[in-house]
């Protein structure tokens, strides 16, 4: 679950870069992102968009780094292709695979107007445990896929405000709450971010009981910042915080529209 949810913090910053600064029908755009955990890196974060009229793609890869590189190496990819509307991200198919140690999995996920058509997943999961919370049809309505759910049109309140997401296996709510602003810098950027209380709900396709998932659900801490891309007119994160045993995870926008 952790690096699907790296992929996701790190990708959904992507899209918006793209198209600050440009006006071109075609645009190509490359970002970076550090991930790390207690003020160390653990991955590195690479995405290459690209935006056709209302049409957008994105592809990226994601490396472990550092310590996290010696113990057990992790390698990531996903990739996300919809329409770019008014007033939200619509995504027609999500793809996302990684390879941690031995272990691997894929997901490949298809949509049409926010509802799931096909989800599958490599290798399966099974033998599935009593306490396995499953996914019903309802579950896949109205939902965001993880990338795209987090790009806000600055017409609409960033926060408060609860999104319904789906990762092709699992359903979650995430919860919004207005923290105020902060200054924020970095290549690219520098003024003000809002600044959102982070919540997340689990809904189905886990295991009731999974202690990390318990511990994500309980949080009252986490915080997402949200920056203002102009040129485009939505708001996009630029800063990710969640709080652990072993120190803050944080995900960070090393470049923001340049």
């Amino acid at each position: 679950m952790m690096v699907r949810a790296i992929l996701a913090a790190a990708a959904v910053f992507s899209v918006v870069v793209a198209g600050v600064g440009a006006r071109a029908e075609e645009i190509r755009h490359r970002t970076d992102y550090a991930i790390a955990l207690a003020g160390l890196p653990v991955a590195r974060a690479s995405f290459d968009t690209e935006l056709v009229n209302n049409r957008y793609t994105i592809s990226g890869t994601m490396k472990s780094a550092g310590l996290a590189d010696i113990l057990s190496s992790t390698t990531g990819r996903t990739e996300v292709t919809g329409t770019l509307m008014r007033d939200r991200l619509r995504a027609s198919r999500y793809s996302m695979s990684y390879k941690s140690g031995s272990k691997q999995r894929s997901i490949e996920m298809t949509l049409r107007n926010g509802t799931v058509t096909s989800a599958t997943m490599t290798p399966k999961r099974s033998n599935l445990p009593d306490n396995w919370v499953p996914v019903s049809a309802a579950d896949m309505r109205n939902v965001f896929d993880p990338l795209s759910g987090l790009i806000i049109p600055a017409r609409n309140r960033v926060c408060p405000k609860t999104l319904p997401i789906f990762d092709g296996e699992s359903r979650l709510d995430i919860r919004l709450s207005p923290k105020g602003t902060r200054p924020f810098k970095t290549e690219g950027f520098e003024g003000e971010a809002i600044v959102c209380g982070l919540a997340f709900t689990p809904k189905s396709g886990y295991r009731k009981g999974r202690k990390d998932i318990d511990y994500l659900a309980k949080l009252k801490t986490m915080e997402i910042w949200f920056a203002k891309a102009e040129a485009v007119n939505v708001y996009a994160p630029v800063y990710v915080r969640i709080p652990t045993s072993l120190g803050a995870v944080t995900v960070s926008a090393t470049r923001f529209g340049g």
